[in-house]
C-alpha cells in the first residue's frame, strides 16, 4: 500500500506542478480532450469468504473515461468502470457486480522520459487517483441467508499504466494494467460473508485493451506534442549566437566561413574567401592599394622583391584544423603565392616554419608543427619548386597565444614563410 500511496503522490505532485510547467512553455496549438473506452479481464483478490475465490482471469471488465491534458505532460481524467466477478473452478456459484467512478491524475511518461527522441508512435501514460465504488451480488438475491440487503458502498484508490500505440492523429490503441484497492468494504466479493468494514479491503486487478479518441480542431493531441521549455529556447538562442560569431572579423559568420582566417581588412566573398580575381595570390584589396600608391604602376605587383617583402612580412600564412597536418583548402592560396615567388627567383631559399596552438604536450606539438611544415614543402615541390630551395622547421607551440581565448587558437595553427 505504501507503493500505491507513493505513486499517487508522485502523480499528484506532477499535476500540481503543471502550472510551473505551463509558464515555461510557448505553444498551445494542440488538442487536450479525449475519450477512452476499454474492455478486458478482472481478477479480484483478498476479500473472499473461506472456500471462495474468483476465476482467473474473469470476464468481463469495461470502463469509459474522459481525459483533459493541461499540457503535454500532465492532465486529469474522470472514468467509470464495471467488473463482473464470478466463482473460480469447483467453487459455489456467485455473481458480483462491481462499479466504480474515479477522478485520476495522469502523467504522460512518454513526454517526461523523452520518447520523442526515438519514436513518434509509442507512448506511455501513468494514472492514479481515488473514487467511489459500490457492489451487489445476484447469487443471493431471494435467498434466506443473503448478506446483501442493498449495495455495498465503499471508497477506492487506484493506479495504472497505459501503453499507447498511435494509429492516426485521432485514434490510439491502448493497453492498460490497473490496480484498485477498496476501503471500507463491508461484504466479501462472493457475497456470502461480512468483512470488518474498516481499513483496506479487497483488491481488483484489470488488464484491458481499448481505443482513445482525440477531440479538437488541431492536428495533434497533447499526448504526442513536444513542447519546448524556455530553457530549451535559451539553449537554441545560445547555439545560434555561437554560430553567428565572426572570429576573423570579415563579416561572414563562422558557420558559413570557408576561410575562417582571413587577414585583417581582407575583402571577402559571401563564403568568407578572400577575393583574388586574377589568381596571382595577392588579395584584390592589397593589389588595388599597391596600384594606387604606386602611381598606377602595376608591374610592381609581379616584382620579385615585392613578393619577398610580402612573404617576410608574415601576411602569407597557411592554416590547419585542430590536431591536423593537412592545410585548410581555403588557405592554400598562400602556398601558391610562395610558389610564384620561387618561379620568379629560382635561386631563392625559403624557410618553412610550422606552428601549433598551446593545447597539448610540447613533444606532440613539436612533431605536429614539423609535419605541417613538411606537408607544405611537399605541396610546393609538387607545384614545381626544388626541394633544395626549401628547409622546414617545427617550432612547436606558438606561446603568443598561450593566454588567449580558445577561439583565437585557429590563428596559431599555421605555417609561415621566411626568405633567407
Amino acid at each position: 500500500m505504501k507503493k500505491i500511496s507513493y505513486l499517487l503522490s508522485v502523480i499528484g505532485l506532477g499535476i500540481f506542478a503543471h502550472a510551473q510547467e505551463t509558464t515555461e512553455t510557448v505553444n498551445n496549438d494542440y488538442n487536450k480532450w479525449s475519450i477512452e473506452a476499454n474492455g478486458g479481464a478482472v481478477k479480484a483478490r483478498k476479500a473472499f469468504a473461506p472456500g471462495y475465490y474468483s476465476e482467473t482471469p474473469s470476464f468481463f471488465h469495461a470502463d469509459f473515461g474522459v481525459r483533459y491534458m493541461f499540457n503535454p505532460k500532465f492532465g486529469l481524467k474522470l472514468d467509470g468502470g464495471y467488473d463482473r466477478i464470478k466463482e473460480g473452478e469447483d467453487v459455489a456459484r456467485f455473481r458480483s457486480n462491481y462499479y466504480r467512478v474515479d477522478l485520476q491524475g495522469v502523467a504522460n511518461l512518454g513526454r517526461i522520459m523523452n520518447f520523442e527522441t526515438w519514436t513518434n508512435r509509442i507512448g506511455l501514460l501513468a494514472h492514479g487517483g481515488a473514487g467511489y465504488s459500490w457492489m451487489n451480488n445476484d447469487a443471493t438475491k431471494g435467498a434466506d441467508g443473503k448478506v446483501f440487503d442493498d449495495n455495498d458502498n465503499m471508497v477506492n484508490v487506484m493506479v495504472g499504466l497505459t501503453p499507447q500505440l498511435r494509429l492516426t492523429d485521432r485514434v490510439v490503441l491502448t493497453g492498460d494494467v490497473s490496480y484498485v484497492r477498496n476501503i471500507r468494504q463491508n461484504v466479501t466479493f462472493d457475497g456470502t460473508a461480512n468483512t470488518s468494514g474498516s481499513g483496506f479491503g479487497g483488491e481488483i486487478w484489470n488488464a484491458t485493451l481499448g481505443l482513445t479518441f482525440y477531440l479538437g480542431k488541431n492536428q495533434k493531441h497533447a499526448d504526442w506534442v513536444y513542447e519546448p521549455t524556455r530553457s530549451d529556447l535559451e539553449d537554441r538562442i545560445s547555439n545560434i549566437e555561437q554560430m553567428l560569431k565572426d572570429t576573423d572579423g570579415d563579416g561572414v559568420a563562422d558557420y558559413l566561413d570557408q576561410e575562417p582566417d582571413s587577414a585583417p581588412g581582407a575583402v571577402v566573398d559571401t563564403h568568407g574567401v578572400t577575393i583574388d580575381h586574377n589568381g596571382n595570390g595577392i588579395p584584390d584589396n592589397i593589389e588595388e592599394y599597391i596600384k594606387q600608391n604606386a602611381g598606377g604602376n602595376t608591374t610592381i605587383v609581379n616584382d620579385a622583391d615585392f613578393l619577398e617583402q610580402m612573404i617576410n612580412s608574415g601576411i602569407i600564412n597557411v592554416y590547419f584544423d585542430y590536431n591536423s597536418d593537412k592545410p585548410y583548402q581555403q588557405s592554400v592560396g598562400g602556398i601558391k603565392f610562395v610558389s610564384e615567388y620561387l618561379k620568379a627567383k629560382p635561386n631563392a631559399q625559403i624557410e618553412i616554419l610550422g606552428y601549433a596552438d598551446p593545447v597539448g604536450g610540447d613533444a606532440f606539438n613539436k612533431d605536429l608543427s614539423r609535419r605541417r611544415a613538411e606537408n607544405v614543402k611537399a605541396i610546393l615541390v609538387s607545384q614545381g619548386a626544388s626541394a633544395s630551395q626549401l628547409t622546414t622547421v617545427g617550432e612547436g607551440k606558438d606561446n603568443e597565444f598561450k593566454n588567449s581565448q580558445v577561439s583565437s587558437h585557429q590563428l596559431a595553427r599555421r605555417v609561415v614563410f621566411r626568405v633567407k
